[in-house]
Formats: C-alpha cells, sequence, structure tokens
C-alpha cells in the first residue's frame, strides 16, 4: 500500500486524524481540492466569530458613555472587516498547510474519488492504495425548495458580500440563522428573521431560547415565527419582493437561507463501493466510526451525529488512534458544551429540562434571570438567564444553562465540572468570583429552585 491511512477532507476532523496518525509513525495522506481548514476556519466557526467581535462594538460604543467616555459618532465599513477577515483565513490556511508538512503528512490539492476498498483516484488520473481510508468532507449550506431561491444566498455567500445591505431577511431558526440575525442587526442592518416553528433553536432548553427571543426582539430585531417564504422575486432595482405566508410582503436587498446543511458525498464514489448513507447523503457508521466497507470509516459533519468542530476533532482522533496502537474513548455526546453566538450568547452543556423529564428523571430545576453589572450604568435593557437542572436522587448536575454575555466562555468551565459529575452541593460549596455573572451558577439556592 503507497499508505497506511488516505484521509478526504482537509477540515478540522481531516486534518487532525492525520496529524495524530503521523505522529504515531503511521504513513498518512490527505486529498483537499478547496483551502485547508474545511468549513470552520473558511466559511463558518472562525469568520463568524470574526463578525460577531465586529456586530458587538455597535452596543460597546453606546455604552461607553455611561462611562464617561465621550465619543464621535462611529462609522462602520464593511469591505473594511472583509479585507481584514480574508488576511486572517489566509494566514490560518498556510498555518494548516505548515502543520500537515512538519507531520510528515502528503498533501494531494485535488477531488479524490474512492474507487476500491483500499484505492483512491485523483482528478488528475493518479491512482493511490491505502490500508485505511477516512471520509472527512464536511457538509455544505442548502436552499429550499421555493420559487425565487436562486435570488438568496447561503451562509458561505455571507462572508464574501461586496456590500453590507440596508435591508435583510434571515430564514431558519438553528445556529446560523440566529447569530446571523444577531451579526447584521448589530452592524446596523435592518433585519428581518423568520421560522416556520413556534420558536427558534429546537432541541435547546426551552426557556433558554424563549429569553433570548424576548431580549433580541428588545433590541429591536424583527423575529417572525409561525412564517416561511412562498415567493421570491427580483425587481428591476436588484431589490428582492418576498411574499410571505398570509399575504405579508416584504422588499429586502438581501435573503439569506439559513435552512440546512447536506453532507458533501456527491462524487466520492462511495456507494457504488457498499457504504451506506442516509436519504440526504450522510455517512452511515458505527460506533467504531466504520462504515458498511471495513476499511473505510467516516467523522465529522458528514456522518451529521453532533455538527461541532470539536467533536470532528476528537472524533479524528479516536480513529487514528484505534488504527495505529492505541486506546480512545468516543466523545461524550451527552456532554458537549455549546454556544450560539447571537447577541446576547447563549451556551449550554448537558441535559435539558424537557429531555430530563421525558426520560423519567425526577428533576429539581434552579433559575434566575439579573442585569448584569457591565450594564449598570447604561440604559442598555439586556439581562441574562442562567440554569441548572439537577438529578433530584444524586444531586448531579444533569444540564447548564445560559443567555447572556460571554455566556460560552462561562460554559466551558461548568463543562469540566459536569464531566468529572458535581453535584449541586459541589456547585454550593464552590466560592463565586465577585462580582462577574459566572458566580450566579454557585448562588442557585432555595428562592430559585422549581
Amino acid at each position: 500500500m503507497d499508505y497506511d491511512l488516505f484521509v478526504i477532507g482537509g477540515g478540522s476532523g481531516g486534518i487532525r486524524a492525520a496529524r495524530t496518525a503521523a505522529s504515531l509513525g503511521a504513513r498518512v495522506a490527505v486529498a483537499e481540492q478547496g483551502p485547508l481548514g474545511g468549513t470552520c476556519v473558511n466559511v463558518g466557526c472562525v469568520p463568524k466569530k470574526m463578525f460577531v467581535y465586529a456586530a458587538h462594538y455597535a452596543e460597546y460604543f453606546h455604552d461607553a458613555a455611561s462611562y464617561g467616555w465621550q465619543l464621535n459618532a462611529p462609522s462602520f465599513d464593511w469591505p473594511t472587516l472583509i479585507r481584514n477577515k480574508n488576511a486572517a483565513i489566509e494566514r490560518l490556511n498556510e498555518l494548516y498547510r505548515r502543520m500537515l508538512d512538519e507531520s510528515g503528512v502528503v498533501l494531494y490539492e485535488n477531488h479524490a474519488h474512492v474507487t476500491g476498498a483500499n484505492e483512491i483516484t485523483l482528478a488528475d488520473g493518479k491512482t493511490i492504495t491505502a490500508a485505511n481510508i477516512l471520509v472527512a468532507t464536511g457538509g455544505h449550506p442548502t436552499r429550499p425548495n421555493i420559487p425565487g431561491a436562486e435570488h438568496g444566498i447561503v451562509s458561505d455567500d455571507a462572508f464574501f458580500l461586496e456590500a453590507l445591505p440596508n435591508k435583510v431577511m434571515v430564514v431558519g431558526g438553528g445556529y446560523i440563522g440566529v447569530e446571523f440575525a444577531s451579526i447584521f442587526h448589530g452592524l446596523g442592518v435592518e433585519t428581518i428573521q423568520i421560522y416556520r416553528g413556534d420558536m427558534f433553536l429546537r432541541g435547546f432548553d426551552d426557556d433558554s431560547r424563549r429569553f433570548l427571543a424576548e431580549q433580541m426582539q428588545q433590541q429591536g430585531l424583527d423575529l417572525r415565527f409561525h412564517c416561511e417564504i412562498e415567493h421570491i422575486d427580483r425587481e428591476d432595482s436588484g431589490r428582492l419582493q418576498v411574499r410571505l405566508t398570509g399575504g405579508q410582503q416584504e422588499t429586502v436587498d438581501t435573503v439569506l437561507f439559513a435552512t440546512g446543511r447536506h453532507p458533501n458525498t456527491e462524487s466520492l464514489g462511495l456507494e457504488e463501493l457498499g457504504v451506506e448513507l442516509t436519504a440526504n447523503g450522510a455517512i452511515l457508521v458505527d460506533q467504531q466510526y466504520n462504515t458498511a466497507v471495513p476499511s473505510i470509516y467516516a467523522v465529522g459533519d458528514v456522518i451529521e451525529r453532533l455538527m461541532l468542530t470539536p467533536v470532528a476533532l476528537a472524533e479524528g482522533s479516536v480513529v487514528a488512534r484505534r488504527l495505529f496502537g492505541e486506546s480512545a474513548s468516543n466523545p461524550d455526546y451527552d456532554l458537549v458544551p455549546t454556544c450560539v453566538f447571537s447577541q446576547p450568547n447563549m451556551a449550554s452543556v448537558g441535559m435539558d429540562e424537557h429531555t430530563a423529564r421525558e426520560q423519567g428523571i425526577d428533576v429539581l430545576v434552579y433559575r434566575n434571570n439579573f442585569r448584569p453589572l457591565q450594564y449598570s450604568l447604561t440604559d442598555n435593557p439586556t439581562r441574562s438567564f442562567v440554569k441548572l437542572v439537577v438529578d433530584k436522587h444524586d444531586e448531579r448536575v444533569l444540564g447548564a444553562f445560559m443567555v447572556g454575555p460571554e455566556a460560552g466562555e462561562i460554559m466551558q468551565g461548568l463543562a469540566v465540572a459536569m464531566t468529572a459529575g458535581a453535584t449541586k452541593a459541589q456547585f454550593d460549596a464552590t466560592l463565586g468570583i465577585h462580582p462577574t455573572s459566572a458566580e450566579e451558577f454557585v448562588t442557585l439556592r432555595e428562592s430559585t429552585k422549581e
């Protein structure tokens, strides 16, 4: 065989697997036809967080006056943000290339097609053999099947808009939709977010998502639930005429579809070899990330378990270690901390109240909402919300939830405690850092218990 491991996809999971395998002495190659780093680095987590930071500055500038800062009226320049973002991403692309090179991993900048259980054919015709093949090709955003959908954009496109729109409609209620609605609104764009359900962020803690919706609406963001697009027309001016359910009509500059993602499995040749796929193209794997073909594995967004970068990194590492001589445990999918980088942030780890009760667990719920100290001198109405779900039987903390500034930063520490099996009594015995929002999690007492 030419290689011990051939990885298709140069994103988070693929590169982690390749570098881990190489560190264990394996001969490894990676095929990636696009920029290195995958969705997260190029059109996902990293540039999105840069946009989130940019959007927050409007709030910071507004609040600064109450703290004695005298500022001229700030102005925002979209091309500067895009130019600096692009430069930062190019540096990361080069860093990934250097990491592969220093690890001894061979990079093929080409499309790879799996032509056998141990064979890969590149777009230039080169055939390569490998004892093991790992598919880590990620996913891509999709458009809904509605008339005029071609006039809208998807999240990938939003990172390269030539000009900031004056008015935008964001369609969808998942991470991406909520985050981009907050980004556009924070940058001063008149923003409408529509979602076909009764509340966005389905699957998250009910109290948290309702609280977030209230905070976003209070900021002036136009949220419309039970609402869908029926048709989009482009006017001669270039603006978009959008017809919504219920006879509503809106004219906007941009429609951003954040209505789902599909795995990148087309033109890989997997089904022809017997690899099983779901209806939308996700690869079916077992608990060891094996496909139906023993030498072919898959990790990351392409298997649609949890489409989060740290999960892909963990899965890629597990596969490499198991293949090349080390024991490794699967990530705990029940305790994955996550954050929606909305304004304000919404973060969580563990089991939500609804799921716990569905599973027949007798729970105690502690919750509180408060005004963060940083807003005490300002007219900023933003409030924060914290919540703990506790198993009444053994006091183990099952879930932690927060909506508020820096919720993601705070939740990471709670995830460590919960992974170690922390109980409510141990939370109570922990001294808080005063005055911070984080201390609310160790001061929740009887007055906030349900």
